[in-house]
């Protein structure tokens, strides 16, 4: 039974009572990578110069040299330069202690463009995403971030945080253990993990590359976030967060996964989502 997806097992197969860990069946990763090793179609673009023997080369035009009417000087021809308004300083990592769920009155419409003044960090080998705003505004001594924004791109982060910290086998039991609500499900995922713990360097490659907001409550919130793994695929899951104990945390199923049986979906492109990444 994995955090993102059902074991493909029964009791009647004879494959015994055998636990697999997280990222070592049809997880988040693994299930995108395997249905982009099935997809048998494929547009392939060509670009080619015109190679025909009898195409000329267009003349190069020979430049005119204009007599200065007047003696050069030393004062400037025009207005002093200017900043480039259009240039965007480099965004500063959040402040903890302030914004995030310390955010009064944040605003609440669901984020149809890519969030702006954000810094991007890693978090073993995957990039995520911090906003002043939004959060995360505390960290714990573990290096565990929480307190995001009551609002959809507060559920936003705070989702993409959650999937960051939970694939870091360091963290991984921390992050069961603070970030996700209680009930069955994290029993469930807290036991297997004891059992099964996330293995190092198993599962690398995918970065964080746009998200949609499939539904939003106040106290709950659907995330649809897609993951790249090179040029070609594309896999995103839905992810159900949950307001509770004045932050958004994880909801997982009964059998500890995030959304028992559902598979991860193979993204034929990214127009209903907003891309969103940190390379």
């Amino acid at each position: 039974m994995g955090l993102f997806s059902r074991s493909s097992g029964s009791d009647d197969d004879g494959g015994g009572d055998e636990s697999t860990g997280f990222w070592q069946e049809r997880g988040f990763v693994a299930g995108a990578v395997l249905l982009g090793a099935v997809v048998v179609c494929a547009l392939l673009w060509v670009f080619t110069r015109d190679t025909t023997p009898d195409a000329q080369p267009s003349p190069t035009p020979v430049p005119t040299v204009t007599e200065p009417t007047s003696a050069p000087t030393d004062e400037p021809s025009g207005p002093p330069a200017t900043p480039d308004p259009t240039s965007t300083p480099r965004p500063t990592p959040p402040v903890l202690g302030t914004g995030g769920c310390k955010t009064a009155k944040p605003p609440q419409g669901i984020p149809r463009i890519a969030p702006v003044g954000v810094t991007w960090q890693f978090e073993s080998d995957m990039l995520f995403p911090l906003q002043q705003q939004a959060g995360p505004a505390a960290m714990d001594r573990n290096g565990v971030r929480s307190c995001f924004a009551h609002s959809p791109t507060g559920a936003v982060f705070a989702t993409f945080v959650l999937l960051a910290q939970i694939k870091n086998p360091a963290l991984t039991a921390d992050v069961l253990a603070t970030r996700i609500a209680p009930g069955p499900g994290r029993d469930a995922a807290i036991a297997l993990n004891r059992v099964t713990p996330t293995p190092r360097n198993e599962v690398r490659g995918g970065q964080f590359a746009g998200f949609k907001v499939v539904d939003y409550e106040p106290d709950r919130a659907i995330i649809s976030i897609a993951v790249r793994f090179d040029e070609r695929t594309v896999g995103a899951l839905p992810v159900t967060m949950v307001w509770t104990g004045k932050d958004w945390k994880g909801k997982l199923q009964t059998d500890g996964s995030f959304n028992g049986s559902t598979e991860p979906d193979l993204l034929g492109s990214m127009e209903s989502y907003v891309g969103f990444q940190g390379a």
